[in-house]
């Protein structure tokens, strides 16, 4: 299906996608690909406009990531962010400099309201973070917006359609980012909103049945990612999907049982494994938490080998990856840093025999429950909060050992419990308990016993690569807490996590 879109290049931002999200959420397809992509391969008909994202390097070092200067005479309108404005900038004739350091809240004053900022007031708050700024711009351009900080922090060159920008309107401290971005897309690049997730359900489908031949193995842990893999699947090839749901063990409580029920519900092909016993052998002696994702991603290969042999032939291997994952394993697009593998995009040794497809790996989890909704996954299913790939083993600090396995899935479901009875667990977007091999002295009837500190982690966010720690109301993190020492044998101490994403992950590993 051909539809306006909107090409964001990748400098390195580990939010780039933000860019991208963003511009999906107004109706617009967005694509994110790296800063030196090939003209020939990035510019068809249907692009109407290229957004430059940010990025942490210096135009002007030697190394610095640097596009085709030839973008610029495509007569196609063109947005660049922080670095990408500094590109601009830097390629066309003008200089960067280093500048005093700017990062957080400023108030941009706008010195002409027309195009990019149309219907905006004379000031508006942004969001800066920067070490670098524009020092002389290129003949042609001029500045339309400024701070104390900054005289050009957005500029405009009017005829060729090129403009800078040094603040990040994907970001929601940027109090009207959303308008710059819709300004841009639809009074200045005049695309058409035409990006749905109906159509991408309808093209993936028709995709996916022209593309696969013979049998599908769907891995699938029951959340919504995979569970929206094989429904979709289910769609194209019917009973030529398997789906091969695999209990290593750390999962959450009773979720097993939740997951077998669900694939009857659906009507989908389900093989069933018990392996706990197989993966907990594994781990044994595993301390590091990236060695712990990547003993569990082999595992889950050979697991996927036994059962081609026992159950195949099977000609694909489908997984639930998103973007998200993609992007945290160093794998993006762009040159983004790697922070961290996720066991189904990294973990995958060069020996399995059968071909990868992910069918949502360009999509955001808001996206996908709304795939998994219009496919039919119960409503429970859907909302529950994301669960790591790994499951439990990047819960548990240290050792993985049958002690803190059993802490970790009983301190998680009173922890899900209690925002459930306080109609709170939709409100946030991860709820869990993490334990480790830290222990404390508490006192149980009068006797003192040292036990291990369960850690309380509660976090809001819109696409898991931000994320604040949630504000619970004190009475709730007491229930929590009394019911997690009273009921688990063991545990003496219960802490909150008030550490938010960045500079810190949700996962605890």
């Amino acid at each position: 299906m051909k539809m306006d879109k909107i090409i964001i290049l990748d400098f390195g931002s580990q939010y780039a996608h933000l860019i991208c999200r963003r511009v999906r959420e107004l109706g617009v397809y967005a694509e994110l690909l790296p800063y030196n992509t090939p003209l020939d391969k990035m510019i068809d008909e249907n692009v109407k406009g290229i957004i430059f994202s940010g990025g942490p390097a210096s135009v002007y070092e030697h190394d610095a990531p640097l596009a085709d200067k030839k973008i610029f005479d495509l007569n196609i309108p063109i947005l660049g962010i922080c670095y990408g404005h500094q590109f601009i900038v830097h390629s066309l004739g003008g200089k960067v400099r280093k500048a005093k350091r700017e990062y957080g809240r400023a108030e941009l004053l706008i010195d002409d309201n027309r195009d990019l900022f149309n219907n905006f007031d004379g000031k508006t708050i942004c969001w800066m973070s920067h070490a670098d700024a524009a020092d002389k711009l290129p003949e042609g351009f001029e500045a339309i917006a400024h701070t104390s900080n900054s005289f050009a922090a957005a500029i405009r060159h009017d005829s060729k359609k090129i403009y800078g920008i040094q603040f990040h309107p994907e970001v929601a401290h940027t109090e009207r980012g959303v308008d710059i971005l819709r300004n841009f897309v639809f009074n200045i690049c005049k695309a058409e909103p035409e990006w749905s997730m109906e159509s991408f359900v309808d093209n993936t489908i028709k995709e996916l049945r022209e593309r696969l031949d013979g049998n599908v193995l769907c891995a699938t842990s029951g959340g919504i990612d995979s569970t929206a893999t094989a429904l979709l699947l289910h769609k194209a090839i019917g009973n030529r999907l398997h789906c091969l749901f695999v209990d290593h063990g750390l999962l959450r409580e009773d979720e097993g049982e939740e997951v077998v029920n669900m694939f009857k519900e659906l009507g989908i092909n389900l093989i069933y494994i018990d392996a706990k016993k197989q993966f907990l052998s594994k781990l044994k002696g595993v301390t590091d938490p990236e060695e712990k994702r990547l003993v569990i991603g082999e595992e889950f290969a050979k697991v996927f080998e036994e059962a081609v042999k026992s159950h195949g032939p099977f000609n694909w291997l489908a997984q639930g990856t998103l973007y998200p994952d993609v992007i945290e394993s160093g794998i993006s697009k762009g040159p983004a840093s790697r922070i961290k593998s996720h066991h189904n995009v990294a973990g995958l040794p060069d020996w399995i025999s059968m071909k990868i497809i992910e069918p949502l790996k360009l999509l955001y989890k808001d996206e996908v429950r709304k795939i998994a909704k219009m496919l039919g996954m119960p409503e429970r299913m859907i909302n529950r909060h994301p669960f790591p790939g790994p499951g439990l083993a990047v819960r548990i600090i240290g050792e993985v050992n049958e002690e803190k396995l059993a802490i970790c899935k009983h301190a998680s479901k009173i922890v899900e419990e209690e925002l459930i009875n306080a109609d709170l667990y939709d409100k946030v977007w991860q709820a869990f308990a993490i334990v480790g091999d830290d222990k404390a002295v508490g006192v149980l009837g009068d006797e003192r016993q040292y036990g291990r500190i369960v850690s309380i982690r509660v976090v809001e966010s819109l696409d898991a690569m931000t994320a604040d720690w949630s504000r619970l109301p004190y009475d709730i993190l007491a229930k929590m807490s009394n019911r997690i020492t009273n009921e688990i044998e063991g545990v003496t101490w219960v802490s909150y996590v008030i550490s938010s994403k960045p500079p810190a992950t949700i996962e605890p590993q």
